[in-house]
């Protein structure tokens, strides 16, 4: 812990030192008497009472503060936290007064209680859902100041029932773009006028969510029969469907109202912000066009506004990000991808495969759509697109020269470009 904090310290990034996260789950291994229920008012799940043979939850607080001592001897400035998964146990021990400020994971129902009882303790939501319920803990309590989301981006590992990569309820998908769920999230947070579209099904009597993880059929109401019970803050902003299928349009915005037009015209009334699920939607007759979305303040002037596009059926590959320059010495360009029709709208329902070939001292590190229910290689050159995107790794070899990346598609026009490595 010394060399980590010695090692860190300086970075403008850190504002706080960790000595803990969720070590205190009951009975894994710590346990407490607590756990057989002898205090009233116990409520979090106890993970089978009581177990005498287990190790003295008392220990944390033993620890916590040898390990926060040894970080203040280091840095005197930074607070201590930990992340807390067992509060209710935790609270029976010197854990939590060992710690600056107490980060709660999952324990939204502990916000209040603990600041009558302990009232001189700093609280955050130090690891929480995406569902509005765990936002307005945090926004409406003044004596909780802020909020951890897991996760901010998806990544490989605890990917739960196959098909499947990784995690996936992150704002940022495994390339880094923006999902649907982070401009809900930028809906809350933001201070900058915005808003957002997207669209699926209207749902019906045996409907499926649109959440594609557990974490995120839990967090929004959708438990394991998957029926949607609020509007979905993963809806991609796709506008093709069959004609006269009644679609669900949401909007992710923090403007007072909105209104919805379809080729110029209103199709969607002016709607007030949903406080309750932070969405506003619309159940309208798909027809192609451009749909658009207005954000409107009190007085019904806009103030933001998202478009999107009916396309037509792929027609060919484009560049719409690359970096022109690289270090030769290991430099990394991202190039981004996308499928387009023969207007240049971008096609969101493509999975076309894409091969990537370089010419030049450069080598493909890797291919990236961010779908994660695709299981096949994406070190290598071939690769499908996701909502007719893919993001190509590349990396220089040690020499100067040109480089030269393609990319080809069966029946689309192939597209290319130079990057220059010196």
């Amino acid at each position: 812990l010394a060399d980590l904090v010695c090692r860190d310290r300086n970075h403008l990034s850190i504002f706080a030192w960790s000595i803990g996260n969720e070590v205190d789950y009951p009975n894994d291994p710590y346990s407490h008497p607590v756990l057989g229920g002898e205090k009233a008012g116990f409520t979090q799940a106890s993970y089978g009472g009581y177990n005498p043979d287990a190790p003295d939850a008392m220990e944390l607080g033993i620890i916590a503060k040898r390990l926060a001592k040894v970080v203040k001897e280091y840095d005197p400035m930074r607070p201590v936290t930990a992340g807390l998964a067992g509060v209710a146990m935790s609270n029976e021990t010197e854990y939590p007064g060992a710690l600056d400020i107490a980060g709660y994971n999952y324990t939204e129902d502990k916000y209040d209680s603990d600041h009558k009882k302990y009232p001189d303790r700093v609280i955050y939501g130090s690891e929480n859902r995406h569902d509005m319920a765990a936002w307005k803990a945090t926004r409406d309590r003044e004596h909780v100041f802020g909020q951890f989301l897991w996760t901010g981006i998806d990544y490989l590992g605890e990917s739960g029932r196959w098909p499947s990569r990784g995690f996936y309820s992150g704002l940022l998908d495994f390339g880094g773009f923006i999902k649907p769920r982070g401009y809900f999230r930028q809906s809350l947070w933001s201070d900058k006028p915005m808003a957002y579209l997207g669209t699926y099904p209207t749902p019906g009597r045996g409907s499926r969510s649109q959440s594609r993880d557990v974490l995120s059929q839990t967090e929004t109401g959708n438990a394991s029969d998957n029926v949607e019970r609020v509007p979905s803050m993963d809806a991609w902003s796709v506008w093709n469907y069959r004609e006269g299928q009644s679609i669900r349009v949401v909007c992710y915005t923090n403007a007072d109202k909105a209104k919805l037009l379809l080729n110029g015209s209103v199709v969607g009334e002016t709607k007030e912000y949903d406080d309750n699920s932070g969405i506003i939607y619309w159940d309208i007759p798909y027809s192609s066009g451009k749909l658009e979305v207005v954000g409107l303040d009190k007085n019904n002037n806009p103030v933001s506004g998202y478009s999107i596009q009916t396309s037509k059926r792929p027609h060919a590959l484009q560049i719409v990000q690359a970096e022109k320059q690289i270090d030769k010495e290991n430099g990394l360009a991202q190039i981004v991808v996308q499928v387009v029709d023969e207007h240049g709208v971008p096609v969101m329902l493509s999975d076309n495969e894409v091969t990537c070939r370089i010419a030049g001292p450069a080598k493909l590190i890797g291919l990236e759509a961010s779908n994660n229910s695709d299981m096949s290689d994406y070190t290598d050159n071939v690769h499908r697109v996701y909502h007719g995107r893919i993001l190509a790794y590349v990396q220089a070899t040690g020499e100067a020269g040109d480089i030269e990346v393609s990319f080809t598609s069966p029946w689309l026009l192939p597209v290319e470009t130079t990057l220059k490595a010196d």
